[in-house]
């Protein structure tokens, strides 16, 4: 179809154009009948003073699917300055029976449940919209940036035959008669890949059936993924997803400056590097025992509310967890094997990211395996690749959904999921 978006509309003052849309709002004010048509680019504004045209507008309403042919016009009310002056309105397709939802208010009534029962339709709200495609431009920086850094994509498998974290949150499936799991992370695959790229990444949904009701949890999500061979240690990841995560914030500032003043969000300043303290000393500073090997919700937001006034930054990374806090992948610390070489990083009150660096000789894993119950031989399919000799290597997982919520402060996970799947909700 030979049709003008509405971010260009502007661009063609004085032209004849064609622009396509859903029917956003539609008033009558006076003699006119003024409409907005919402594109996958934003708003424009058309007006009319033809009867027949009023009618129809009137007659379809809000989420109909239109044509409006007419002349470019200097308005500064409008959206952009301009208007369309309507020579030819035609109707694509209208709505059957009422919306189930009003999208065309700034404050949307709705409940957040309401909205992902009717997801078809509250996505296309504009700021619901602004979500995902910041989303996408997270995702879209990620595999710029690794790609830079000599990274190759790579896409594992999701039906697996054992769980990479070796914990019980696993969703079971039949597999041709055999049993099988949906796959929660693509370690064990990312890490064998270490040995042909030396660096990879992937994007792509992980699965964890954990029985959870919580604001910041869902049971399918997006992971970011990559691992990288030859390091020297859990630093050199963390300097790898810093200097991503600066790149990611120039990005945004170029792409989505609209977007987040629609959602009246900030981008964050990314420090050149983060701080980086140890989970004890974090610990210490907002007044916990220190002798837990893990942090809670409630400890994630005060450290991250503490390293924003000593800091003035809105991430830090929180390393040296406890060994029974991490996967058995995860490299111990030489100097006190109690605690290992991984980290978190928490961001604006939420950890969006779990790393380290990971063993890499083969006796170590049959170790830690059997110290952990399970059966070395189970693993074979992993384990060859530490018989044939893996270099120092370590990465990360993050979670896309927690990110783009905090980057855009939203209370719920799930406002930044496109269709989430929770204890509760298998549609739409």
């Amino acid at each position: 179809m030979e049709r003008t978006l509405s971010a260009e509309v502007a661009g063609h003052v004085d032209a004849r154009i064609t622009v396509a849309g859903w029917l956003h709002t539609v008033r009558a004010l006076g003699g006119l009948t003024f409409a907005l048509v919402r594109d996958r680019a934003g708003l424009v504004q058309v007006v009319t003073e033809d009867d027949a045209d009023a009618n129809l507008l009137r007659d379809l309403g809000a989420e109909a699917v239109v044509t409006v042919t007419g002349r470019v016009a200097r308005e500064p009310r409008a959206p952009q300055g301009v208007e369309i002056r309507a020579e030819h309105i035609e109707a694509i397709s209208a709505p059957v029976g009422p919306l189930p939802l009003q999208i065309n208010k700034r404050e949307l009534s709705a409940g957040l449940e309401a909205m992902l029962d009717h997801r078809a339709l509250s996505l296309r709200a504009p700021a619901a919209r602004a979500v995902f495609r910041v989303q996408a431009e997270v995702a879209a920086s990620f595999a710029e940036f690794l790609a830079g850094q000599g990274f190759v994509g790579v896409h594992t498998p999701k039906l697996v035959s054992a769980g990479a974290e070796s914990g019980a949150d696993l969703f079971a499936v039949d597999y041709f008669g055999r049993p099988a799991f949906l796959a929660q992370s693509p370690q064990c695959y990312k890490q064998m890949l270490v040995g042909v790229f030396e660096r990879v990444f992937e994007i792509a949904p992980a699965y964890r059936a954990e029985k959870h009701d919580t604001a910041r949890h869902t049971n399918e999500f997006t992971s970011l993924d990559f691992e990288l061979g030859f390091i020297d240690s859990h630093e050199d990841v963390m300097a790898m997803e810093n200097a991503w995560l600066v790149h990611l914030a120039a990005r945004l500032r170029e792409r989505c400056a609209g977007e987040f003043a629609l959602l009246e969000a900030e981008i964050p300043e990314v420090p050149v590097r983060i701080p980086r303290l140890r989970l004890s000393e974090v610990q210490e500073a907002i007044g916990l025992n220190q002798g837990e090997p893990d942090l809670d919700p409630e400890a994630e937001r005060a450290a991250s509310a503490w390293a924003k006034e000593r800091f003035g930054s809105d991430f830090l990374f929180v390393t040296h967890y406890g060994v029974e806090k991490r996967p058995f992948y995860a490299m111990p610390d030489p100097e006190d094997p109690r605690l290992t070489l991984s980290f978190d990083l928490l961001f604006r009150g939420w950890e969006i990211t779990t790393g380290g660096q990971r063993l890499h000789r083969y006796q170590d894993y049959v170790e830690k395996l059997t110290a952990r119950g399970l059966d070395p031989a189970a693993f074979d399919f992993y384990l060859e690749a530490f018989r044939c000799a893996l270099p120092p290597h370590g990465g990360l997982g993050a979670g896309l959904e927690r990110i783009t919520a905090r980057l855009l402060n939203l209370r719920n996970l799930r406002e930044a999921t496109l269709f989430p799947r929770d204890r509760g909700r298998l549609t739409p």
